[in-house]
């Protein structure tokens, strides 16, 4: 083979590299990259959970008597309150 034709079959393999995929691949990486440093910006502070009854006293009742009670839950501080079971609530006799 002569020389024009050695460059000419380099040129062409050159041409074909696939930079289009590489570059998209870095601009995808950028974006996931982004993406995971915002995830985590609104967690920075402290949840403060507030409620505002500690107590709910009824008084005596009758056994078996259905009774309704509303109690409101807030986040009093500056990070993200989140509850990773249901809320439990304890009953307690005599208190």
């Amino acid at each position: 083979m002569s020389r024009n034709k050695k460059k000419r079959k380099q040129q062409n393999q050159s041409r074909n590299f696939p930079w289009l995929f590489i570059a998209l691949g870095g601009v995808l990486l950028v974006v996931v990259a982004v993406l995971f440093a915002n995830r985590s910006g609104g967690d920075d502070g402290t949840p403060v959970l507030r409620v505002d009854q500690d107590v709910i006293d009824y008084g005596e009742v009758k056994l078996d008597t259905p009774l309704t009670f509303s109690v409101v839950v807030t986040n009093a501080g500056d990070g993200v309150l989140r509850f990773e079971e249901d809320p439990y609530i304890e009953v307690r006799e005599g208190c």
